[in-house]
């Protein structure tokens, strides 16, 4: 159990704890109190919880988190156990097609949803990105300014207020996801050597103060959200960038490269501390699950590998596919794998074992991305056919 500092400042500073509320992915308690008459919020990470003795865990969240007091234990045992069922509930959704939009005239990049799942973005060739709304596929807003492909985008969930997108055209822009402006420019990814080159990936923390680009010029930049200042270059690659993120503590990143290795760097001075090898081929994607304590890789040599992100061992092998896998994701519980591939289907895995579990048919050509919703029980994937398609 992890609880995430904050600034106490005076003790005759008054706090007042206004609201306990729960979040499933990851395991946490969100604290809402008032400090000298504002409304603030803070979590208590339980990404270890398991089904562990409850009356000990409070009384070690109750030490180091004075916010607690005794009159809210039972409240607190009381989320701890709702939290300890939901996590037991492993999902065996079978998905379903529900609808298929033509979001662009030139074929889609990327997609990715926000927090509660009630709207996505598409990027495009076409050089724009486009909000859409889940439930009926209608457009709320395309955001246009960029000069070429814009080919990663992202929302900075939980508060799916900004909408960040990376272009071919060297720049990443930051918008508000509720008018569509453009608030700021990123210009530059620029190597030792002064190479400048697209940006191919790219991720917020999940403060939403940092953003992480990945780019084609080997190179992994981190940005000060708010003031579009570099924060620091991880140098380390030497092929193109294809996946960067952080973790959910933002105490990792992981990067994947075309030079067929994952590299894990600590976020706090940019230094490697990992290299994951043992695909054949270039890796094409990358992420952690919601905890951060597995990783999953997808290659051009048509296989997806899951690895433990403490040991840095392989712990199952994906493989089924018959092209290269551009796309892979956890669903929020954990316990599976979504990865999209150029031969038109997208496929469901079991994380532990590898096996495949559902096929996803019925794109006209290569799926390019592919994501699963906060709950785990919406998938959308995107294709080079122009369509997205929404399955539940």
């Amino acid at each position: 159990m992890a609880t995430k500092p904050v600034g106490w400042g005076s003790t005759s500073e008054k706090m007042k704890l206004k609201s306990l509320l729960l979040r499933y992915y990851p395991p946490g308690i969100m604290l809402e109190y008032e400090k000298s008459g504002e409304l603030k919020t803070k979590s208590i990470d339980l990404l270890d919880l398991g089904p562990s003795d409850v009356d000990t865990l409070v009384e070690e969240i109750q030490k180091a988190e004075p916010l607690i007091t005794a009159s809210r234990k039972d409240q607190v045992k009381l989320l701890i156990r709702r939290l300890q069922d939901k996590l037991g509930q492993h999902s065996n959704h079978k998905f379903y097609l529900f609808k298929v939009l033509r979001a662009h005239i030139l074929p889609l990049t990327n997609v990715a949803l926000n927090k509660s799942g009630s709207c996505f973005i598409t990027g495009s060739y076409d050089r724009t990105c486009k909000l859409w709304d889940t439930a009926s596929g209608e457009e709320l807003h395309t955001l246009e300014g960029h000069r070429n492909v814009v080919y990663a985008i992202a929302f900075n969930n939980p508060y799916g207020d900004k909408i960040a997108t990376g272009s071919f055209d060297k720049t990443c822009k930051l918008w508000s996801a509720e008018t569509g402006k453009c608030y700021h420019t990123f210009r530059g990814h620029t190597a030792e050597i002064g190479h400048s080159a697209e940006i191919i990936s790219l991720s917020f923390d999940t403060s939403g103060n940092r953003i992480i680009t990945g780019s084609f010029d080997h190179t992994v930049v981190v940005w000060d959200a708010n003031t579009g200042r570099k924060v620091y270059t991880l140098i380390g690659h030497c092929a193109e960038i294809s996946s960067a993120l952080f973790n959910w503590d933002c105490s990792l990143i992981l990067t994947g490269s075309m030079d067929k290795t994952c590299m894990l760097w600590d976020a706090m001075n940019g230094k490697c501390v990992a290299t994951l090898t043992g695909h054949d081929d270039e890796i094409l994607d990358s992420c952690f699950d919601y905890t951060g304590k597995l990783i999953a890789t997808a290659s051009a040599d048509g296989t997806a590998r899951v690895f433990s992100a403490a040991t840095r061992k392989c712990i199952s092998k994906l493989e089924g596919h018959e092209g290269e896998i551009s796309k892979i994701s956890f669903n929020p519980q954990g316990n599976r794998l979504l990865t999209g591939s150029s031969d038109k289907t997208a496929r469901i895995w079991d994380v532990q074992t590898g096996q495949c579990l559902q096929v996803l048919e019925g794109h006209a050509d290569e799926i390019f991305t592919c994501t699963f919703n906060y709950k785990g029980d919406i998938i959308i994937t995107g294709s080079k056919d122009n369509t997205c398609r929404i399955w539940r």
